[in-house]
């Protein structure tokens, strides 16, 4: 099957129908390949830095360790660390001060965590969309391509399979390409999911020790 021929014989309907295609197609593997690298090095970073971290002797050098790492969970550290900070330099009479540490801490870790997982769920809507739109877009390309094979073969009143079985063959390139870009998107729309609900998970861990650990005193004495 020549895929030039759509091109040469199809009208303006169906060429834009095949360059959506196209482009979602682009967008898709674009997609997948950025965001499948940053979550790659975000699980890798936070082993790095989870490990450095609890290696620590205070919650200064914590803080130093893990602002030599770029993970989530030492970007999650930091901004702990500083609202502990923030917590003790506050005066009384301060909105921070008006409810206890572990409620103050609670708050600005869970903030900070939704900011940081944020940054993960780029690209999943254009994903969940491709993957929904896709084929519909490629069945309306097939279904415009055989009304207009159709609407020729009854002007040239030549009516052998041959004469119909030709273009209409091409009109349903479309439909296959509609699943070729939908496909990929569906699947990697999951897998991107899943690895998003992994790394909370381990955040969320993560967090709750965390969360204990800054109740206790530094050894500094801060």
């Amino acid at each position: 099957m020549n895929l030039g021929l759509v091109f040469q014989q199809g009208d303006a309907v169906l060429i834009v129908v095949f360059l959506i295609l196209v482009l979602m197609s682009i967008v898709t593997w674009t997609v997948i390949i950025v965001r499948s690298i940053k979550l790659v090095r975000a699980k890798h970073g936070n082993l790095a830095a989870q490990t450095a971290i609890w290696a620590s002797g205070s919650l200064n050098e914590a803080q130093q360790l893990a602002q030599q790492h770029e993970s989530p969970i030492s970007d999650l550290t930091v901004s702990a660390i500083e609202a502990r900070q923030r917590y003790q330099h506050s005066g009384h009479g301060s909105l921070a001060a008006a409810v206890p540490l572990n409620e103050y801490l609670v708050r600005q870790i869970r903030n900070s965590m939704s900011q940081i997982l944020r940054r993960f769920d780029g690209g999943l809507t254009a994903l969940a969309s491709i993957g929904a739109t896709a084929p519909f877009i490629g069945l309306f390309g097939t279904v415009w391509g055989i009304y207009h094979a159709l609407v020729n073969i009854s002007v040239s009143g030549q009516m052998s399979i041959a004469a119909v079985a030709g273009p209409i063959g091409e009109a349903l390139v479309a439909t296959a390409a509609g699943l070729f870009v939908a496909i990929p998107a569906v699947l990697a729309y999951n897998t991107l999911v899943r690895g998003n609900k992994t790394l909370a998970q381990d955040m969320d861990g993560f967090a709750h020790d965390l969360h204990a650990q800054l109740l206790m005193p530094d050894k500094t004495g801060k």
